[in-house]
């Protein structure tokens, strides 16, 4: 008998994909500069921790999150965007950088409305002349 480690063949099952993260369009992501809220559970279901933070980045399907201090935070959280009264938008962690920098994915595509709303708030100096729709 031979000890040799068995052999890898090409298989269908082998990769393993979702639509939403594998073959779904990237957005372009925009300059912006919003004050926003992380809201994650700790210790389970028992308490709802709250942490400040900035978006940098923004696109329709994901946004660069700059964060104070460096924490534990989980692979899904909520965001929450005050100027703009965008609540609880959910997100999934996919990378978090050395720098404080967090890469987020939104479980839910965000609207042109909502977009608009938050580069409107932004302090970015792209974003000074925009104005808010109130009729859409």
């Amino acid at each position: 008998m031979r000890g040799a480690a068995p052999v890898m063949y090409q298989h269908f099952l082998n990769k393993q994909e979702s639509f939403m993260y594998d073959r779904e369009t990237n957005f372009p992501m925009e300059d912006t500069r919003n004050d926003a809220r992380i809201e994650y559970t700790e210790k389970g279901m028992t308490q709802l921790s709250s942490r400040r933070c900035e978006i940098i980045k923004l696109s329709k399907s994901g946004a660069l999150i700059s964060i104070l201090t460096q924490y534990t935070l989980p692979q899904n959280f909520y965001l929450d965007i005050p100027s703009a009264r965008i609540q609880m938008v959910g997100c999934l962690t996919k990378r978090v950088h050395g720098n404080n920098i967090i890469e987020a994915r939104f479980l839910r595509m965000l609207t042109d409305r909502d977009l608009n709303r938050i580069f409107v708030y932004s302090t970015h100096p792209n974003h000074r002349n925009r104005t808010l729709d109130i009729y859409r």
